[in-house]
């Protein structure tokens, strides 16, 4: 019995989809527009976010030691470095090691004949967890005893943390937006189904039909054009994300901009394609008919 309704409920959800051929559409389409954009705006902010990781790792915070010290003095400062919360790695150097590193960068090493690694500081190279608390780290450096003088490149480091909070502010509200908007479509939809049946609803009603008996077909009607809207989204923003991505790649800046391979996040957002497509039909349905179960 329970798989003869079932059944019921499908076979009607189906038919409501053919006899409003062009509302149908019209919602699959919008249901599609709004997911790529979603889509687009959220791979956007995972790529940003990525590209600030990246940066993250690549900058640090030099801090160089008070030229009194000597290098295992120096050295014994790392603890105190390490004990910072916003500090993930410190790397120590000798003032040796710099001035071999930094001559290595001439070919005519000639012109250091008279110049010795006095001249430079033994010095930490200080790798953080969150560039957004760099200022503060920065401070809590300079505090050390022994520490000279610490320099790092906050004015960067803001800059990406401002394009992340715009990029990831943007975002949500676009979201949140399209979210209302296939909402609304869809409910039109399903309405004018209701609509078209309200005689038939309020005589079923009559004879004693449940609200989930009447209810269910409209549900697996948005159910239905959920599905698709997602499944469609989801594969025009696959082929859309490669075009990009492939014309980053072949633009003169593709060496420098890396992206995220589509498959790490297809999987995902698969699932949430299909679940705001599941979300979107199912309360656009239920809110549509609400006011027709009243009778």
């Amino acid at each position: 019995m329970k798989s003869i309704k079932t059944g019921y409920y499908i076979r009607e959800g189906v038919r409501s989809i053919f006899t409003h051929g062009f509302m149908s559409f019209a919602s699959v389409f919008i249901i599609v527009a709004c997911l790529i954009i979603m889509g687009s705006f959220t791979l956007l902010a995972f790529n940003v976010n990525m590209l600030i990781g990246e940066f993250e790792d690549e900058n640090i915070i030099l801090a160089y030691v008070n030229e009194t010290l000597s290098a295992d003095e120096a050295r014994g400062l790392a603890p105190q470095i390490e004990s910072i919360p916003n500090v993930r790695s410190v790397n120590f150097t000798t003032r040796e090691e710099a001035f071999e590193s930094f001559v290595a960068q001439y070919k005519d090493k000639s012109r250091f004949d008279n110049v010795d690694s006095t001249v430079l500081r033994h010095r930490f190279s200080i790798y953080v967890d969150d560039i957004a608390l760099m200022a503060g780290t920065q401070d809590q450096i300079r505090s050390i005893l022994g520490i000279a003088q610490v320099n790092a490149n906050l004015e960067i480091a803001r800059g990406f943390v401002v394009v992340r909070n715009v990029v990831s502010g943007v975002s949500l509200t676009i979201i949140a937006i399209l979210l209302i908007i296939s909402l609304f479509i869809m409910s039109n939809t399903i309405k004018l189904a209701t609509f078209e049946r309200r005689e038939e609803i309020a005589i079923m009603k009559i004879v004693g039909a449940t609200n989930a008996f009447i209810r269910w077909p409209f549900v697996f009607e948005g159910f239905i054009l959920g599905l698709l809207g997602s499944l469609f989204a989801f594969v025009a923003q696959w082929g859309l994300y490669i075009a990009v991505t492939d014309a980053i790649i072949a633009s003169s800046s593709g060496g420098f901009i890396h992206t995220i391979p589509f498959a790490q996040t297809a999987l995902p957002l698969l699932i949430v394609f299909i679940a705001i497509g599941f979300g979107v039909g199912i309360l656009g349905s239920s809110m549509a008919i609400r006011k027709y179960l009243k009778v």
